[in-house]
């Protein structure tokens, strides 16, 4: 089977499943298998496969009609244009939450490019990708990424040493604000802000594949969101800021829990899809 033949199969057999992805899927999953870049795909598309690219093909496509993610299947993604490894107790980091990133930096506003000494905590790191990707805009700038798995935690480590950050970072196990010393100048978070009973009712690649601790947010979504109101007065530094993801309906519910806290809030701020995705607390003035 030549490399263009393979990856119109799998995306007739991937749409016929009511894959909506299904051409992206086929041309990573294609690439992956094959040892490829995009250009090489395109330079010498009627190339056979081989067959160890073709055997590995083969298992990816049965992977993926079972609705196990790409990212999983691939065992990586990116986000910020950055690599980050993937582990079973992490998210798949999701353009969305690059809003989270893009609403910390312009909350910065001038200390962006005078950073030295800045310090910043990412609350329910994951895969690291919020933290990491903060610290290569930010070079000047030390971060601290907590999460209650430890092998997130683990998986952060190394996708901080992976993108040249690593000797800027440190990751232990935390649930919340708790056993963290000091104050810092950023917090930012994706935390946990689907309601419980929903979870069902999602995607199977996401009810099946991700870790359900890194979703659910509780009867009403709004869990997470009340235990950081009640952890930041005793982490943010003064005039720090902090960048929390939120789901595309809470926009309302959200900023009135930090609101009634005695915090001031700006935002949503938008992501990709147009939806409101990220807002900014600040102690109020």
């Amino acid at each position: 089977m030549t490399r263009l033949a393979a990856l119109k199969h799998l995306g007739e057999a991937f749409r016929a499943a009511g894959i909506e992805t299904a051409q992206r899927d086929a041309r990573l999953l294609t690439l992956d298998a094959a040892g490829l870049k995009h250009a090489d795909l395109i330079r010498a598309p009627r190339e056979a496969l081989g067959e160890a690219a073709a055997g590995k093909l083969r298992e990816h496509v049965r992977r993926r009609l079972t609705r196990e993610p790409v990212a999983r299947i691939l065992g990586e993604w990116e986000f910020w244009s950055l690599p980050f490894t993937l582990a079973p107790e992490v998210l798949v980091p999701r353009p969305d939450s690059e809003t989270v990133v893009a609403a910390a930096l312009l909350a910065l506003k001038e200390r962006r490019h005078a950073s030295e000494g800045l310090r910043i905590l990412d609350l329910g790191t994951g895969s690291g990708c919020l933290l990491v990707a903060l610290l290569t805009e930010l070079p000047g700038a030390t971060g601290v990424g907590v999460d209650l798995a430890p092998q997130a935690v683990e998986t952060a480590r190394f996708n901080a040493a992976r993108n040249g950050v690593g000797d800027r970072a440190d990751f232990f196990v935390s649930n919340w604000g708790e056993a963290i010393q000091g104050r810092f100048d950023l917090i930012v978070s994706n935390p946990p802000y689907i309601a419980d009973a929903v979870i069902d009712g999602l995607e199977p690649e996401v009810r099946a594949h991700d870790p359900r601790l890194a979703l659910a947010g509780g009867r009403d979504g709004l869990e997470a969101y009340r235990a950081i109101a009640q952890a930041i007065p005793a982490l943010l530094a003064e005039g720090g800021v902090v960048a929390l993801e939120i789901g595309s309906d809470q926009a309302e519910s959200v900023p009135a829990i930090f609101l009634k806290a005695g915090f001031a809030v700006e935002g949503p701020f938008a992501d990709f899809g147009s939806r409101p995705r990220a807002i900014v607390v600040r102690r109020a003035p």
